[in-house]
């Protein structure tokens, strides 16, 4: 088997793999809606949102999903600072991924380190070991892996003509984003509301990935067409939404 072969099968079965995936959660959620637990109370204790509140369901339906997970973690000892590099580590990977061409690959990367990174802070608050340290390394690692992320965009779209520009506009709206919402936890002013957050972007990243190549095959395009304005839509939202916080919390500063 040669070099070439051996990655087409590789992106091959991580796109069936994500199929696969894809239709066992469309599957699982009627079974959630009939028999779930309901709504998340851990994610309900940190004012989680998807999709502006709008996502409530497929919010609580992925927390109730991956609950099993969290349980064979406790059971085999494995700390939030596992998943914490975990995560990185994946973050990092997916980036890789993505420069080289290999996009499902980096899809699959992309949904590892978010479920990596869920997993940390719940670990962490289900053992009582959470803390200001795990919250800086949980908040800084997740800036770095989304970082090594859109660089890997960026470099895969490097001979397009707007491709790095929207990959680093892109990139700067999201640190953007969580600097507000930090600054102003800072100063005792919550802010979680808006568009693209972190869980949307990981959402739209690893979609993006999975079905770009597939989708311009079908299309007779290539795969540039599709991802430009999938990191063009991030970067106005995530400046929108970056925008909408600084105002709202100096409002609320400037009343304190």
């Amino acid at each position: 088997m040669t070099a070439h072969s051996s990655f087409v099968n590789s992106e091959h079965a991580a796109f069936l793999t994500f199929l696969a995936v894809a239709a066992i959660g469309i599957v699982s959620m009627p079974l959630y809606a009939l028999v779930g637990p309901g709504r998340d109370r851990d994610q309900e204790g940190k004012s989680g949102q998807f999709m502006g509140g709008a996502g409530a369901f497929p919010l609580h339906w992925f927390m109730w999903a991956i609950s099993p997970l969290v349980n064979f973690s406790l059971r085999l000892g494995l700390t939030p600072d596992f998943y914490n590099y975990a995560g990185l580590a994946l973050g990092v990977a997916s980036g890789v991924f993505i420069a080289t061409g290999r996009l499902e690959l980096g899809g699959w990367a992309i949904v590892l380190s978010g479920i990596a990174d869920i997993l940390d802070g719940r670990i962490a608050r289900a053992t009582g070991v959470a803390s200001d340290f795990g919250d800086f390394i949980d908040s800084t690692f997740d800036r770095f892996a989304e970082a090594a992320t859109f660089i890997g965009f960026a470099l895969y779209l490097r001979t397009t003509p707007y491709g790095a520009v929207l990959a680093g506009a892109a990139l700067a709206g999201a640190l953007t984003v969580s600097y507000a919402r930090a600054r102003g936890e800072v100063s005792k002013v919550v802010c979680t509301k808006g568009l693209m957050q972190r869980g949307e972007r990981l959402a739209l990243t690893a979609l993006l990935c999975f079905v770009a190549e597939p989708l311009a095959a079908s299309m007779h395009t290539v795969p540039s067409g599709l991802i430009q304005p999938t990191l063009a839509l991030i970067a106005l939202t995530t400046w929108v939404t970056a925008v909408y916080r600084t105002a709202w919390i100096a409002v609320r500063l400037r009343r304190m």
